[in-house]
């Protein structure tokens, strides 16, 4: 917004349009320029009413709202026909450069004539005339509209391309762009690609390039056979373009590059992100091309058999992919035919046909590491489905594995199989209690008259027991006691005393784990509890009488896995023993009374308990004797988790191979079985760990994705976005920029996110991940206003200070990158006095550091004085931090600023005290040695300081002193790549002497 509402002077008129101007384009904009028009009508004064005229026009263009666009030229032409002598040379080149914009607003309005589009451009020609001015730009816009007719081109576009470019030509990357299209539509796709090559590489760019381009290259490079480029083009220029309603046609054209490559789960999800374009794009041309791309997708969808699919669309009411492909229908046919008519050929109706008949180009190309299919999203999670409570966009809700299991129909056999498949331990139960809690919560439901069955309320236990088992194993334990205790209530009173022993034995140890959550000595109470529950089961099994022997087993196991536990967060191995004596009285019973469910439990046990004591071997060969077990007697659904245990066992022997052939096994072998019986998400993550061990990121980022995935399905969100915060920090170090952030984007786009129901310093770490990212990507003004956004808000974390710390620091530096070094100051004092609260020296050191160099190097000597002031303050924090005994990383704090001191002189052109100071980081980081790691800094330092002192102090012989002992003793201890860089300064230092 402007400094003032309503500016009182000139003054205040141009530092508010000068703050407009770097406002997002959008309503915001466009009403506030038009406020600043009333007010620099007001002064009476001609120029400052040129540049409020000349921002509003600005704003109606790339605002999309090309009506208003040349109303405001009118004005302006006017101001320059009567005041000529008001426009200097800057404002004169600004206002014959804008005819090409009133002659592309002209076009996108089919209510204005084919003869006012003509006379226009007549006008235009004739004022360059009389100007002076080359007529090539003139010549661009008649080729544009012969194009936009449906004409013949040929001439239109020699008369144009042949002509040399002028000051007031449309930019390099604008009139490549319209050159590649010409060869498109001559039908050849490699020339086009030829042409658009500068820009595509980024080497041409403007306010709507490469974005435009990128977009229309999508099908040419499928056409091609360059699908990977395809695909790294659309993550980057969709973000460029995504709900910017003046690249409306753009997101059109991404939509139907995702239906065309078998990826119209991210088109819908795309079509959610951009629902605003339905109703805030005014150009009708653009309105046409956008919903053109629409169709494509959702005619695509419905052709897939998911019509009635929820989808986002016009504000006001809900939409199925059928409804609304029905609407866009609708209207991009009326808006074609309009055109059509004003132009007088069937143009604008005959391409849009062509898009709608194109067939896929590929059956399935991976865009994104969130892929899905259509068959994964469920009707009440499709993105955008309006008024599903607790909808989750696009969330996966299945895994590809195997079929649902089939239950009975007879409700009384249904019951009594899923009590018989509990009893096993089977996967199947959990279908069964699924259909039985559907069954039950029918408002007809009657229950079955059959003593075997059992009475209504034991039934309602059953269920409340297999939720408190999936509450356990999300992890949400509180939830875990209460519905054991009711549910034991109800066993009591159904007459059914084996469920009551069972069930509060469970609640007893859900009640251990959430012993001390959350204190200081949680591991200590935990244990504790732990060791309490242990035995308040061990009373509770030898009070009760006649227990069935299945009771009996998993009372036992419950024993074990207490002691297991308490061993496990302990870490004393002390408690060992008793672990591998209930073990064995579990397996010594199971085995008598043929519980081979228990029998496998009990050395699953012994394994992992051989583990936690640190023999490993034995751990090993124990889960081998399981594996030979389950392959004869079973079960079966055992088999991926011992080979999973099996893999990370072999983690710890340092065998990473044959970490991942057990871990592929076991992932192999889970297909069968639903995938939270067989932990099917950590046999995912495990196997992206050998991956990444075993160097091969792609791999490993894939397994993350598909262990995230589970989670997802599994309700266990929170799990679900850490894994894919890794995954997207996998895709950064590894140089997949783009792939991070399009995950991150797809994240921070699902509705608890945007709804405000995910923790809240989750999706903080989500967002400062991505700013990041935006940053390695080069989007220093994207990544600049996430990191400024972040560090206002984590102002308020009183709890995490440190956190506070971190972000501010990181913002500091990156406003200081965006030359913005006052507020980099402010910013810095608040990262400072979070530190203060709770240290991060190396951190802050690091950030004062940084912003003392870009001064140094953007503002030279007059920046001296600030860059200076920074390193001073970073000499107290390292001071602090050796009196704290705080030990960096990497080199010394003290080095490090040394080291600073010198870049900085260097910059300002104080070349002694520079030389002075890189002397003193040399002897602060002593000679180097033959271990990896600091050779490195050592060899830049004395490479800084041989060029300080050979070039700019020009006293080349101790230069070359310095350098060739560098050389020789580097060379001397293997570092052979950190000699080069010296050895390339020491010849050039003789070659200029």
């Amino acid at each position: 917004m402007p400094t003032a509402p309503h500016p009182q002077s000139t003054d205040e008129l141009f530092q508010a349009l000068r703050e407009n101007h770097q406002l997002p384009y959008g309503r915001t904009r466009t009403i506030t320029a038009e406020e600043l028009v009333d007010a620099a009508e007001r002064f009476a004064e001609p120029v400052p009413l040129i540049h409020a005229l000349l921002e509003l026009q600005e704003a109606y263009t790339y605002g999309s709202d090309p009506r208003k666009s040349p109303v405001v030229f009118a004005r302006l032409l006017t101001l320059f026909d009567e005041q000529p002598d008001a426009f200097d040379e800057r404002l004169r080149g600004q206002l014959f450069w804008r005819f090409k914009w009133v002659a592309n607003a002209l076009r996108a309005l089919p209510e204005i004539p084919l003869a006012s589009l003509r006379q226009w451009l007549t006008e235009m020609r004739d004022r360059y005339e009389k100007e002076g001015l080359g007529l090539q730009p003139y010549y661009g816009q008649a080729y544009q509209l012969a194009v936009h007719v449906g004409e013949d081109t040929t001439l239109a576009y020699e008369l144009w391309a042949g002509r040399r470019r002028t000051p007031h030509s449309d930019c390099e990357a604008c009139e490549i762009c319209e050159r590649a299209l010409y060869r498109v539509a001559a039908g050849d796709d490699e020339r086009a690609l030829e042409v658009w090559a500068p820009v595509l590489a980024g080497k041409e760019s403007c306010q709507e390039e490469p974005a435009r381009s990128v977009s229309y290259a999508l099908l040419p490079l499928l056409r091609t056979g360059h699908a990977d480029r395809a695909r790294e083009l659309h993550l980057a220029g969709y973000r460029a373009c995504r709900r910017n309603p003046s690249m409306a046609g753009e997101v059109g054209r991404h939509l139907e590059f995702c239906a065309l490559t078998g990826n119209e789960a991210r088109g819908l999800e795309l079509l959610a992100e951009n629902r605003n374009l339905f109703d805030e794009v005014d150009s009708p041309l653009d309105q046409l091309d956008f919903l053109t791309g629409v169709e494509v997708l959702l005619r695509r969808v419905e052709g897939l058999g998911h019509g009635e699919l929820p989808v986002a669309g016009y504000a006001g009411r809900a939409w199925t992919v059928a409804g609304l492909r029905a609407e866009v229908r609708d209207r991009g046919d009326g808006l074609a035919a309009r055109f059509d008519t004003r132009n007088g050929t069937s143009a604008h109706s005959g391409r849009r046909r062509v898009r709608l008949d194109r067939a896929p180009l590929l059956d399935a190309l991976e865009l994104t590491l969130r892929t899905r299919g259509l068959d994964e999203l469920a009707p009440g999670d499709a993105p955008g489905a309006a008024g599903a409570p607790g909808a989750r966009g696009a969330a996966v809700v299945a895994s590809a594995s195997r079929p649902a299991a089939a239950v009975p129909e007879e409700l009384p056999e249904l019951i009594l199989r899923a009590r018989e498949l509990d009893e096993e331990g089977h996967p199947d139960a959990r279908a069964c209690w699924a259909r039985l809690r559907t069954l039950v919560a029918a408002r007809d439901y009657a229950h079955p008259e059959d003593p075997a069955v059992g009475p209504y309320g034991r039934l309602c236990a059953d269920l409340l027991s297999d939720e408190a088992y999936r509450a356990a194993e999300r992890g949400d334990h509180p939830s875990a006691v209460d519905l054991h205790e009711e549910a034991a209530g109800l066993y009591e009173d159904a007459g059914a005393p084996d469920d009551v022993v069972l069930a509060r034995a469970c609640a007893l140890l859900a009640a251990a784990e959430v012993a001390g959550e959350g204190g200081e000595d949680e591991a200590e109470v935990k244990a504790a509890g732990l060791a309490d529950a242990h035995a308040a089961v061990v009373r509770l099994q030898e009070e009760a009488s006649g227990l069935a022997p299945y009771v009996e087993g998993r009372l036992l196991r419950l024993r074990a896995s207490a002691l297991g536990v308490r061993l496990q967060t302990s870490g004393d191995p002390a408690h060992a023993a008793v672990v591998f004596a209930e073990a064995d009285l579990l397996q010594e019973f199971a085995t008598r009374h043929g519980l081979t469910t228990q029998v496998s439990g009990a050395m699953l046990l012994r394994a992992g308990t051989y583990a936690l004591s640190g023999d490993l071997p034995a751990a090993v060969a124990e889960i081998d004797a399981l594996r030979d077990r389950l392959a004869a007697d079973g079960p079966a659904w055992h088999l991926p988790r011992a080979l999973g245990l099996r893999g990370r066992l072999q983690f710890g022997l340092r065998d990473a191979a044959a970490a991942h052939a057990d871990l592929a096994e076991g992932l192999r072998l889970a297909a069968a079985w639903p995938a939270e019986a067989v932990d099917t998400f950590r046999l995912h993550a495990d196997l992206a760990q050998a991956c990444l061990y075993l160097g091969r990121p792609d791999e490993a980022l894939s397994q993350l994705t598909r262990s995230a995935e589970v989670d997802l399905r599994d309700g266990k969100r929170v799990d679900a976005f850490c894994t894919y915060i890794n995954a997207a920090q996998l895709c950064l170090d590894h140089g997949r920029i783009e792939d991070s952030i399009a995950l991150l984007d797809s994240l921070l786009g699902e509705p608890d996110v945007t709804g405000g129901e995910l923790d809240d310093r989750l999706v903080a770490q989500l967002r400062l991940l991505r700013a990041r990212a935006l940053h390695a990507g080069d989007d220093l003004k994207a990544a600049t206003a996430e990191f400024v956004a972040l560090a206002a808000e984590s102002a308020g974390w009183d709890d995490d200070p440190g956190s506070h710390a971190m972000i501010a620091a990181e913002t500091a530096m990156i406003l200081a990158e965006a030359g913005e070094f006052d507020r980099a100051g402010e910013v810095a004092d608040r990262a400072l006095a979070a530190h203060a609260l709770s240290p991060r020296y190396e951190l802050i050191s690091n950030c004062l550091r940084e912003l003392a160099r870009l001064r140094a190097q953007r503002q030279g000597p007059d920046g001296l004085a600030a860059a200076l002031a920074h390193l001073d303050e970073a000499g107290r924090v390292a001071d602090a931090a050796r009196a704290a005994g705080f030990q960096p990383a990497g080199r010394s704090l003290e080095t490090a600023l040394a080291y600073e001191h010198g870049r900085v002189h260097a910059y300002v052109g104080a070349y002694e005290d520079a030389l002075a100071a890189l002397e003193k980081a040399l002897g602060l980081l002593g000679e180097p040695g033959a271990e990896e790691g600091g050779a490195g800094e050592w060899a830049e330092c004395v490479r800084l300081a041989g060029a300080v002192e050979g070039i700019y102090l020009e006293r080349p012989a101790p230069a070359l002193v310095r350098l060739d002992a560098a050389v020789a003793r580097l060379t001397a201890l293997g570092h052979l790549e950190e000699c080069e860089p010296l050895a390339s300064l020491a010849a050039q230092l003789r070659d200029e002497g």
